[in-house]
């Protein structure tokens, strides 16, 4: 082991330093400064370990040869890994928004995706509204249009790592409508597609820390409502719908602006299913139809969905959110009525979907879902 102990050093040029080869311990009272730059600016073929800070936001992050990896160096989420309501600990939270019970609620609800256990109440939205757009950065969850009867372009947020009501940023969407997809990553959500009074090819975009309006970012390939999307922090995913392109997947990059490109197909039409994702994989299940079949897709790169296996019943209008680990699908349909079914699957593996719990209500149609541990962060 070499061992130094300095100040500073550097060549005669003052420009770089020595090579140091082998294991090597570095001590100081004061600090190391990584490289840094934007997500624009990350190497196009770095080494595998290559540290960074990205500056767009505000975290190390680490290149694992195939994707970048954000290095969190506190946790504001909540859970343990005993029950699903813990105000302790740390572990990812997902919060549920509205729905159809068959009437249309006001009810949040959460739980804990690294436990087991039914879900708890959170609090309400500021409104009854159901099929809305849900997305979130780490500490803040957005909830953005939706059905009152009615069509909506108000903008909610919520603080994920506490309970409480939502409250109306004061922003708007740029169409009212329902049905809407949404992801984002840690600075950024995308709101695509919907219905008022027929289907819509917008996309919206704002800015998650911020409590203005929705700003148009492109255009889907064709109009289309019920599509249900993910996000790496690079890249969001917007798949099937209910239009001309039920079975399409499309994809645009989060930190530009511009119309949807063609990423593939699902393995059969479908819309307003539940879709999660780590920053690698991810996961499509309750598509209409009253389905069981689970797709999956690797984010960055383009072709068609795959089978990932079926979830514990057949059901429909699923909301679904996501840990690094875990995909979570709750509620939705069937013949007979609601469901308050969480079912899980684990994301490195393909396989059968296992329950988790229960929703507080059966209902479905919520649509989307809220997590501060997604893919896109």
């Amino acid at each position: 082991m070499s061992e130094f102990k300095a100040s500073g050093f550097s060549d005669e040029f003052g420009s770089s330093g020595p090579n140091i080869v082998g294991l090597t311990t570095f001590t100081s009272p004061y600090y190391f400064v990584p490289p840094s730059g934007s997500t624009a600016e990350r190497p196009s073929s770095p080494p595998p370990g290559m540290l960074r800070f990205n500056t767009d936001i505000g975290r190390l992050e680490v290149w694992r040869n195939d994707h970048w990896a954000t290095i969190l160096g506190e946790s504001p989420n909540l859970g343990n890994n005993n029950v699903s309501n813990s105000a302790g600990g740390t572990g990812v939270r997902a919060v549920f928004a509205g729905g159809y019970t068959p009437t249309i609620v006001d009810t949040i609800d959460y739980i804990s995706i690294s436990t087991l256990g039914n879900a708890q109440d959170f609090g309400n939205q500021t409104s009854v509204y159901r099929s809305s757009g849900q997305c979130a950065s780490r500490t803040r969850g957005l909830i953005a249009g939706g059905y009152t009867p009615g069509q909506r372009d108000a903008i909610e947020k919520i603080t994920i790592a506490s309970t409480g009501n939502a409250v109306d940023t004061g922003g708007d969407l740029t169409v009212a409508r329902h049905n809407i997809g949404a992801c984002s990553n840690q600075t950024r959500g995308i709101f695509s597609g919907g219905v008022n009074p027929s289907s819509q090819d917008t996309v919206d975009y704002v800015e998650i820390a911020s409590d203005g309006d929705a700003v148009d970012f492109g255009n889907l390939i064709v109009a289309i409502q019920g599509t249900s999307n993910f996000a790496s922090s690079i890249r969001g995913l917007a798949m099937g719908g209910t239009g001309d392109a039920t079975n399409v997947i499309q994809y645009v990059t989060l930190s530009t602006t511009g119309n949807t490109q063609d990423f593939g197909d699902l393995t059969a039409e479908g819309n307003c299913a539940g879709a999660s994702s780590n920053a690698t994989r991810g996961v499509y299940a309750g598509r209409s139809g009253t389905n069981n079949a689970i797709d999956f897709m690797t984010i960055a790169t383009t072709g068609n969905a795959q089978d990932f296996g079926d979830l514990t019943e057949a059901r429909t209008g699923t909301s679904a959110a996501a840990s690094p680990t875990r995909g979570v699908f709750a509620g939705g349909q069937k013949p007979g009525g609601k469901r308050n079914t969480i079912d899980y699957i684990e994301f490195a593996t393909t396989g059968n979907a296992t329950d988790f719990g229960d929703l507080t209500q059966a209902r479905s149609y919520g649509y989307g879902a809220i997590s501060n541990g997604h893919g896109g962060l």
